[in-house]
């Protein structure tokens, strides 16, 4: 699809090299095994540390990533290869990437509690915003010509890229642990299992939310996303499992278990909507992506598992490609941890079987 591919990490090496330190200290080398088991167009010069987050421009088939080791990194995909299209840093870990509407600007969120904004073609790059806590998400709003931040200090904030100082705050309940925007919807998931669901239309006039609850799940939140159509969102969370929530039907809400395996739980890492079909995948931590049907209730592709955790994944703006991240997630803690394990970026190109809705077919498939 990209011409010839390096195999995985052949581009150049991932983390520090193999061994303990200078005397033999640090963790056993685990036996590393290659990620690119469904044999998807390697990405080069991938992140030196975990990936954190992923997003594609709406207007090309351009995307950035986000990453533990203080960089964004964007790479534009032709038919020939992936290119490196540029790079940019925080000062601490990058948590969050967003791209304007024409694909041109690009914002990202960090550890550092800054907000920042990159232009494409001339890399000219300045800091729009400032949270009191890391900013774990970020969104343009072209439709209001704002930026959108929410963060850990349990305040989401407005910016018009004009004035360091917000235009609006708004306190929430707890911390932001993720957020969509479909304008005019706006979902915000905290940590207790809150969501904040806002309509941007009214929000000069009333900005409370227009409905506010909590997950049907039981445990930590991890990632929300806004069907396309605007009508709900989908939220999973660390127990393996997720939730298809309406906004005002809620007769039709569901919930259903993913990234399981015999004897273990993973977390929901990512969630994202096919643009045009509806359906949608989920990122794990047991190492796999799968394409879902919310209508049908059906699973519609378990892709193999890459042998370590898929923290981000993402369809692009045509839905005919799909990147994902593979790196550690933290879930087991720093001491299982290792400057070898694999941290690449990957993408899918997308077959109609994988993401068409199964007509006619209503009943449940084992999950």
């Amino acid at each position: 699809m990209f011409g010839s591919q390096p195999a995985f990490g052949a581009a150049q090496p991932f983390g520090a090299p193999a061994g303990g330190g200078l005397f033999g200290g640090g963790a056993a080398q685990p036996q590393i095994k290659d990620p690119n088991t469904n044999q998807d167009a390697v990405v080069p010069e991938a992140p030196s540390d975990g990936i954190s987050c992923l997003k594609w421009s709406p207007a090309s088939n351009i995307f950035a990533c986000g990453s533990w080791d203080k960089s964004v990194r964007i790479w534009e995909v032709t038919a020939q290869n992936i290119a490196p299209r540029l790079a940019y840093n925080h000062e601490a870990p990058v948590l969050c990437v967003g791209f304007s509407k024409d694909g041109q600007k690009i914002v990202s969120g960090g550890c550092d509690n800054k907000v920042k904004m990159k232009m494409l073609a001339t890399q000219q790059e300045q800091q729009i915003g400032q949270h009191d806590a890391p900013v774990k998400e970020v969104f343009f709003i072209d439709e209001m010509n704002m930026v959108v931040s929410g963060s850990w200090d349990k305040t989401l904030r407005f910016w018009n890229m004009q004035q360091p100082t917000p235009v609006a705050t708004l306190q929430l309940p707890e911390r932001v642990y993720s957020m969509d925007v479909k304008y005019p919807l706006l979902a915000v998931a905290t940590a207790e299992r809150h969501v904040l669901i806002y309509n941007l239309q009214t929000l000069q006039q009333n900005p409370s939310p227009y409905k506010q609850g909590q997950t049907a799940l039981k445990m930590q939140t991890t990632t929300i996303c806004c069907f396309p159509d605007k009508t709900g969102y989908a939220v999973g969370s660390v127990e393996g499992r997720c939730s298809i929530a309406h906004i005002e039907d809620t007769s039709k809400n569901f919930a259903f278990k993913c990234h399981r395996s015999q004897t273990e739980i993973f977390a929901v890492n990512d969630i994202d909507f096919h643009p045009t079909m509806g359906t949608f995948s989920t990122a794990g931590g047991d190492g796999t992506f799968v394409f879902w049907d919310k209508e049908n209730k059906q699973r519609l592709k378990q892709f193999n598992s890459c042998n370590y955790p898929v923290t981000a994944g993402k369809f692009n703006a045509t839905g005919d490609m799909f990147a994902y991240a593979v790196s550690y997630d933290w879930s087991k803690g720093h001491e299982h941890n290792h400057p070898s394990l694999p941290k690449g970026v990957l993408v899918h190109k997308v077959q109609a079987a994988e993401v068409t809705p199964k007509q006619g077919s209503n009943q449940r498939s084992r999950r």
